[in-house]
């Protein structure tokens, strides 16, 4: 069985996966109400919607901020020409690396490469641990990481 936050952020890259293309995604009540359907539709549960709803408006307010750290990590490529799967997970993983500093980088990386694995490709995996791994040492160096 799932943890409520790998639920939380297996929900969330839905979530912003259906967003991607919108110039300007829904705020406020607006996504809020956009949320709560999904949460009822999915039968997510009270832990999971509390910290999904975190991620998805962190990422989708900071889309741009994000994108730009993105394209600054990942050399020769832009963010509109990665996979689906691969930006938006990125994009879900860089919010949380620099704004929920509760969290330990090395979960945050150990979760977005095994939800990578279930919804990317073969590569997905090692693309993501490669950029993140960089954000970590940039952003969070004396955070502790698993041996």
């Amino acid at each position: 069985m799932k943890s409520p936050r790998r639920l939380a952020r297996e929900t969330a890259l839905q979530i912003l996966y259906g967003y991607d293309a919108i110039p300007q995604p829904p705020t406020g009540a607006a996504l809020a109400s956009a949320l709560e359907h999904h949460f009822r539709h999915f039968d997510i549960t009270q832990p999971a919607r509390e910290f999904c709803a975190e991620l998805v408006s962190g990422t989708l307010r900071r889309r741009t901020e994000l994108d730009q750290e993105i394209e600054r990590l990942a050399e020769n490529w832009t963010v509109s020409r990665m996979p689906l799967i691969d930006r938006n997970l990125l994009r879900l993983s860089v919010n949380e690396l620099l704004h929920f500093s509760e969290t330990p980088p090395s979960v945050i990386i150990d979760e977005a490469i095994e939800i990578a694995k279930e919804f990317g490709t073969a590569e997905t995996p090692a693309f993501l641990n490669g950029i993140l791994d960089n954000l970590r040492k940039q952003y969070r160096p004396n955070d502790p990481v698993k041996p």
